[in-house]
């Protein structure tokens, strides 16, 4: 069986998780990666026999923006679909509901659903190193119980955790800035999934298109991309008591 993992993971951290899930499924995995701008999303294959994984972080509660604004240019025609949210250790309140909202309007159909948990892209001292090899153990017994429910039944019915409406998307985030370090390579600029880093001097960001998913921040082999470290600690403050306790992985079947 041939798995179309679609596919946002600025940081690496959802495409670990997916990896993991998805070697449960199936050996023969092509992943989509909505990162991409280019990416041509009338070349997705719904071929019968096939399952799609749509793997996304939860950005405050919610599916990021830009990732489901790509997402909804891709057609399910009725392929089954599976649905991974990974968080960072805090909470992913509507992310799971507005997934499935979203793969269902693409023409899915989505027959579970998976929350991961992944280390934070902003503050890493939360979930720090995960997903871990408990995490990609659980992960596999999960997709194995996935593999089979895939052989016995479509049922699309069950219940996921989350709200409708769903909660108010955040504000502005955290933009990076460029420091002295910089030697003007361009890489943030080219791997900026939305395009938000001019590319001719590499070190202008444009805030309104910028989505804080810190990709440019791990990218740059400089380290001269960095964000206010007295908003990182104020934030991290913020959330300490609800990242604390180690959470664990969770489907819905």
């Amino acid at each position: 069986m041939k798995c179309s993992l679609i596919l946002f993971s600025p940081t690496g951290g959802t495409g670990k998780a997916a990896q993991m899930l998805c070697s449960a499924l199936s050996t023969d995995i092509q992943v989509f990666d909505l990162t991409d701008a280019t990416l041509d999303y009338a070349g997705f294959p719904s071929e019968e026999g096939g399952v799609a994984v749509v793997a996304l972080p939860s950005y405050g509660g919610r599916v990021p923006a830009l990732a489901a604004e790509r997402l909804q240019k891709i057609q399910g025609n009725g392929m089954p679909c599976v649905l991974l949210c990974v968080y960072g250790n805090r909470a992913y309140e509507d992310t799971l509901v507005e997934m499935k909202d979203l793969a269902k309007g693409c023409g899915f159909r989505v027959i579970a659903a998976v929350d991961a948990i992944a280390e934070h892209s902003i503050m890493h001292q939360y979930a720090a190193g995960r997903p871990d090899a408990a995490d990609e153990k659980n992960l596999k017994e999960i997709g194995g119980k996935i593999a089979e429910k895939l052989l016995k039944s479509m049922d699309s019915s069950f219940h996921i955790p989350g709200n409708r409406p769903y909660k108010k998307a955040g504000g502005a985030g955290l933009t990076p800035k460029t420091t002295s370090a910089c030697i003007k390579c361009g890489l943030c600029a080219s791997e900026c999934p939305a395009g938000a880093i001019d590319s001719g001097d590499g070190k202008s960001t444009d805030k309104a298109k910028c989505i804080s998913c810190m990709r440019c921040v791990v990218k740059c082999p400089y380290g001269a991309r960095k964000i206010n470290g007295a908003m990182v600690s104020a934030a991290s403050l913020a959330i300490k008591k609800s990242c604390s306790v180690r959470k664990e992985c969770e489907c819905y079947l």
